[in-house]
Parts: C-alpha cells; sequence; structure tokens
C-alpha cells in the first residue's frame, strides 16, 4: 500500500506545481499585462494584449481540434516542454526589454507579436497538462485542477504585491517552472500514476490508455455515446455563454480601473478564497469512491464536490453582476467579483473537460482543444461586443444594460445550458465507460494482448469497420485484419460478434 500511494503524491505534488505555474502565467498573460502603461489609449489599445492573446489561443486550440495538426501542433508541445520552455521565457524578457527601449514603437505592434509567442506556446502547455491530469482518475485530478489554480492565482497575489513597478514580468518565467513539471511527470510510469484494481487490471489498463483510443460505449450499448455527445455539447454551449458574459463586462472598464493592483488583487484573492471553499467539499470523501467522490449520484439526490464548485462559482459571478454598482461606489471595479467568478466557472470546466476526455477515451487533448477553443472564441466576442454597445453614443446607461444582460445570459446558462442535473446524467455516462475500460483490460490482461492488439480491441469492440480501424492508425486494412484474427485466437472466439458478446458478459459481470 505504501509502495502504491508514495509515487501517488509524488505525482500530485509535480501536477499541482506545474499546473500552478502555468494557470500563473495564464493568468498574468491576460490581465496582467503591460497594455496601460504606454501614454497611447482607447478601446484596442487598452485591451491589444488580451485580444492578442486570447485570438492566438483559440486560433492553436481551434488548429487542435484536427487529427493532423494535433499531431504536428503536439510533437511541438513535447519539444517545448522538453527544452523547458526556456527560449519562450527569453523571448518574453526580449519583448519587455524592447518595449522599454523603443517607445516609439507602435503598440499594436508589440501586442500582436507577444500574443502569437506567448498564446501559442501557452496553449500547447495546457494541452500537454490536459493529456498529463487525464492520465490519472478524475477523484484525483480534479482536485489538482483546483488546487494548482488557487497556487497560480495566489503566486500572482504576491507578485503584485511587491511595491516595484512592472514586477509582474518575473511571472513570464514561469513556463520553465511548468515545462520541469511535465518532463518530470512524464518519467512517471502510468502503472504509477493511476489506482489500478488487480494487476491483470493494471497490465491491461495500461496498454488501452497507452492507445490513447476511444474506449467508449461499444455498437451494442450505443445510447451512453449519445448521451455522452448531448452532454458534451451543453458543456460547450454553455463555455460559449460564459465567455461571451466575462468578455462583454472585461470590455467595460477601463484600461486604468480594469489593470488596477486594488481590484485584481480582489480579484485573485477571492478566487484563492473559492478555490478553498471549493475544496472543502470534497472533505470525507475517499479517493477510493472514484468519479463518485467528484459527480453526484445518478439519481441526482446529491448535487457532489464538482457539482457544489459549479454553484458555488455561478453565486460569485452573478453576485459580482449584481453588485457592480455598489462595488464601482466604494473604489472597486465590479469587474474584480466578475472575474473571480469567472475563473472558479474556468476551473469547473477544465474539470469538465477532463471528464469528456475520459468519456472519449482520448488523452484529452481534444476535449481541451473544443472546449478552450469555445471558452476564448466567446470571450473575444464578449470583448468586441461590449466595447460596440458601449461605444453607442445615447443617454440611457449603456454599462449598465450590458451588465444586466450579460448577467441574465449566465444565469440562462447555469438554468437552461448545462445544469447541475447534468452532472447527475454525466456521472452515469462515466460510470459506463469505466465499466467497458474495465471490460477492455480485463481481455487485455487475460489475454495477453500486444500494445496494438490492446489499441485495436475497443474499435473493434465498438464495432468499427477495418478499413475504419486502418484510418485510425495510419496501417493497411491487410494489417488490420491481422491484428483482429489474433484477438479472436488469444481471446478464444472466432467473429467479431463473439469478441463483443464477451466484453458485454464482462460487463455484466463487472456492474
Amino acid at each position: 500500500m505504501g509502495h502504491s500511494v508514495a509515487p501517488r503524491l509524488r505525482q500530485a505534488r509535480l501536477a499541482i506545481i506545474g499546473f500552478g505555474c502555468n494557470q500563473a502565467f495564464l493568468f498574468a498573460m491576460l490581465y496582467l499585462g503591460s497594455y496601460n502603461e504606454g501614454s497611447q489609449h482607447g478601446f484596442f489599445v487598452d485591451r491589444a494584449d488580451l485580444l492578442c492573446v486570447l485570438v492566438a489561443m483559440a486560433a492553436t486550440f481551434a488548429l487542435m481540434m484536427r487529427a493532423r495538426p494535433r499531431a504536428v501542433l503536439m510533437a511541438g508541445a513535447e519539444k517545448l516542454a522538453a527544452c523547458l520552455a526556456v527560449p519562450l521565457c527569453a523571448v518574453l524578457f526580449a519583448l519587455v526589454a524592447l518595449r522599454a527601449a523603443l517607445p516609439g514603437v507602435p503598440w499594436l505592434a508589440f501586442a500582436v507579436i507577444e500574443g502569437v509567442v506567448a498564446g501559442v506556446p501557452l496553449a500547447l502547455l495546457l494541452c500537454l497538462w490536459g493529456r498529463v491530469l487525464g492520465e490519472v482518475s478524475i477523484d484525483q485530478s480534479v482536485p489538482e485542477v483546483f488546487i494548482g489554480s488557487a497556487l497560480g492565482a495566489a503566486v500572482c497575489f504576491l507578485v503584485m504585491a511587491v511595491p516595484v513597478a512592472g514586477a509582474y514580468v518575473v511571472l513570464y518565467a514561469l513556463p520553465v517552472g511548468s515545462a520541469w513539471a511535465l518532463r518530470a511527470l512524464s518519467a512517471v510510469p502510468v502503472g504509477e500514476k493511476a489506482r489500478p484494481a488487480d494487476a491483470a487490471g493494471a497490465a491491461g489498463a495500461e496498454a488501452v490508455r497507452a492507445s490513447g483510443v476511444s474506449p467508449a460505449a461499444n455498437a451494442a450499448s450505443a445510447a451512453p455515446s449519445e448521451e455522452a455527445a448531448k452532454l458534451s455539447g451543453r458543456i460547450v454551449a454553455g463555455t460559449v455563454v460564459y465567455g461571451v458574459a466575462t468578455g462583454a463586462v472585461e470590455a467595460l472598464a477601463d484600461s486604468a480601473e480594469y489593470s488596477a493592483h486594488a481590484s485584481l488583487s480582489v480579484t485573485f484573492a477571492l478566487f484563492v478564497l473559492y478555490c478553498v471553499a471549493a475544496l472543502q467539499l470534497y472533505g470525507g470523501r475517499p479517493l477510493s469512491a472514484g468519479v463518485r467522490a467528484v459527480l453526484p449520484g445518478g439519481n441526482g439526490a446529491e448535487v457532489g464536490p464538482l457539482g457544489g464548485a459549479y454553484r458555488l462559482a455561478l453565486l460569485l459571478m452573478v453576485g459580482g453582476f449584481v453588485a457592480v454598482p455598489l462595488l464601482e461606489s466604494v473604489g472597486v471595479s465590479g469587474v474584480s467579483v466578475v472575474l473571480a467568478g469567472y475563473l472558479g466557472v474556468f476551473s469547473v470546466l477544465i474539470s469538465l473537460f477532463l471528464i469528456m476526455g475520459r468519456i472519449a477515451g482520448r488523452d484529452s487533448v481534444r476535449s481541451f482543444a473544443r472546449g478552450f477553443a469555445a471558452l476564448f472564441a466567446g470571450e473575444i466576442a464578449g470583448v468586441l461586443l461590449g466595447g460596440a454597445i458601449g461605444a453607442v453614443p445615447g443617454a440611457f446607461d449603456t454599462s449598465a444594460a450590458l451588465v444586466a444582460a450579460a448577467g441574465v445570459a449566465v444565469m440562462y446558462a447555469y438554468l437552461f445550458l448545462f445544469t447541475e442535473r447534468d452532472m447527475a446524467a454525466l456521472s452515469v455516462v462515466v460510470a459506463q465507460t469505466d465499466r467497458f475500460e474495465e471490460a477492455c483490460a480485463r481481455i487485455v490482461g487475460e489475454a495477453k494482448l500486444s500494445k496494438r492488439e490492446a489499441e485495436i480491441l475497443p474499435l473493434a469492440l465498438r464495432g468499427r469497420t477495418a478499413e475504419r480501424i486502418a484510418g485510425e492508425f495510419f496501417i493497411s486494412k491487410n494489417t488490420v485484419d491481422t491484428h483482429l484474427r489474433r484477438i479472436y485466437a488469444k481471446c478464444g472466439v472466432h467473429t467479431r460478434q463473439e469478441l463483443i458478446d464477451l466484453a458485454e458478459r464482462i460487463e455484466g459481470e463487472l456492474s
């Protein structure tokens, strides 16, 4: 027992520290940029850094949704982690020095360069974290997300407390910590990251996870896949709305107010407190409870820690919308409270992307890419929409109207797009996925399938044709047919249907 706990604790510490570094760097690039330090001002100038980073990240995530670009970009991400992201940090510090040395250069030029230089690697690192966090059980990865995010916010808060102008630039060195942790985690064997049930299951689970292939429900039980697709669509729809609402509110504040240390200090302090409160929801829940330690029960009787964290983040966000006029009267930007709630929703969404990646059976990179592309595209649209509405001349208060509209949009997303009831449905889908994955692991372990055979097995059980499987792995159909014959022989069956029947019997035993 002690031998299995120590590697898990080491993995958890590395994940929390590394992901915390990544989150702090993300917060620095989005909210602690130097766009407010120049003499040039205006809506686009003041938000140039934010928009450029968001556009670069959204474009990178959009490319990640396609198989071939994803393979190329992830290869680049692994090289970025291998060199500890030192070149990235060096370029960022060089850009800071050039901004100070060349004040006559148009502000937008630096914003575009910095957005591409920082935004693309940041998206790649985030996808790598999706892969790493997706390799461990959900009940372990979700707390790591919240603790790491709280650590990143705390680091930003402490750096802002330093009474030195531009002290935030030290955060540009944090990709080194993120990449170091990723490289260290890559050396941890898969079997030590997860919590296998037994020796045969451990060997099978490692082979299946190493394949990166979907162990979702098979063709004979298509309902979970359809339900998962619906839930995934609802999550993405809600994600877009949250991004638009937050971007619209960010567009309201002028640069001096939005970037004031007092306002952002409130944001990070509230977010740290939020993460502490969210983690308290896990109290008394053993990690051995698996997904039930994170999601509610299938009957919807309990909210579950992640559902509670989701509710808490929305309360904080909506509270910020309601309190904007009151906070403005005491000199605190209402955006600071809304942004704290948004960061809470952001953490919940990361957890949901991990869960959706688990359901899909992949390494979470595609689910991360899809989710973050939607989130940042929504935020870009919100910033532009808020700026356009705020510029409309008239006697009515456009700011108040926009805040009210953004608040209504957030409540609509919470009540109708992705609700706590959907959390319960997600729990059922994950449980079904777990049974299928365990069945695959058991077949792999007992039949002693090779790595390639373990990769093909889930697809064969889902009813994929040999041609489709060949396309998945870029191999010939004859090679797939050979692997299938070997799988049948090792499993003691003669046809695809007999193989599916075998998996269904195992799933029945597991349930």
